[in-house]
């Protein structure tokens, strides 16, 4: 059970256009170093290890093009981790909730947003720096 006023849901963050509104709809403002499963941690990682958790992973990397938050403009170029849009706790594992495994719930993130979400620090996001571009550049013996 959702102790949590604020329920995320895919549905209401793809309403927002830009990444940044994405990351403040989502950031967790509870603090830093908020235990969640102390020494029961052996129940999530079971459950991330579960062929059903997998399963619904693809499902979100296909759903969201393996894009950070779900922009189309920021691809993830390195390993794609899928965010629990609302926090899990050891009650949500124990009795199967339904934040778990619907795909409503869940987004693609890069592991430094994944951070930024639950740091609440916007600091800690990749910066939309433009590489400028100069002839032969790309050319690796000059």
């Amino acid at each position: 059970m959702k102790m949590n006023t604020k329920i995320r849901t895919y549905s209401e963050l793809m309403k927002f256009s830009n990444f940044l509104d994405r990351f403040n709809y989502l950031k967790l403002d509870n603090g830093v170093g908020v235990p969640t499963f102390g020494f029961d941690r052996y129940l999530n990682q079971n459950f991330y290890r579960s062929y059903e958790w997998k399963k619904v992973r693809d499902l979100v990397i296909l759903r969201d093009n393996g894009c950070d938050l779900g922009d189309p403009d920021r691809v993830i170029g390195s390993r794609v981790m899928i965010h629990h849009m609302n926090p899990v706790s050891e009650e949500d594992i124990l009795e199967q909730s339904d934040f778990l495994l619907n795909p409503e719930y869940l987004i693609c993130v890069s592991h430094r947003t994944h951070n930024a979400i639950h740091f609440s620090n916007e600091d800690m996001l990749a910066k939309d720096e433009l590489v400028v571009r100069k002839p032969n550049d790309t050319i690796p013996w000059r």
